[in-house]
């Protein structure tokens, strides 16, 4: 019996680590620049810079729009960002982009812009 019992722990301690390592680095959230292919990048990186620069300035440092500058982002929840990107502000220039953009795609679009990727 002592050793049916030794052998079923050692199962259980051998199941445990593979589930371990499997899940190493999986912290449960998506990371938007992975899930995102790089095509896509490219391809956000310029409409930020053509279509959104042509509004909030080239190199984001204003315009008709506010800029997009880290320093001015960094007190914004990146949910109000995100929200924006998609669903426009009301009674400004600015439209609403979620024809063209979804959620993964304006989380990412956040990140960028909070870490002053537009120069």
């Amino acid at each position: 019996m002592k050793r049916s019992a030794l052998k079923t722990l050692s199962i259980a301690a051998f199941t445990v680590a593979c589930i371990t390592h499997a899940n190493a680095g999986n912290s449960g959230e998506k990371n938007e620049a992975s899930v995102i292919a790089d095509s896509r990048q490219k391809e956000l990186m310029y409409l930020l810079r053509q279509d959104c620069g042509s509004c909030h300035g080239m190199t984001m440092k204003g315009g008709l729009g506010t800029p997009l500058l880290p320093e001015n982002l960094q007190d914004k929840p990146d949910g109000f960002l995100v929200h924006t990107i998609r669903e426009g502000r009301p009674g400004t220039a600015m439209p609403p982009w979620k024809q063209f953009i979804n959620e993964d795609e304006a989380k990412w679009l956040v990140k960028v812009l909070k870490e002053g990727v537009i120069k």
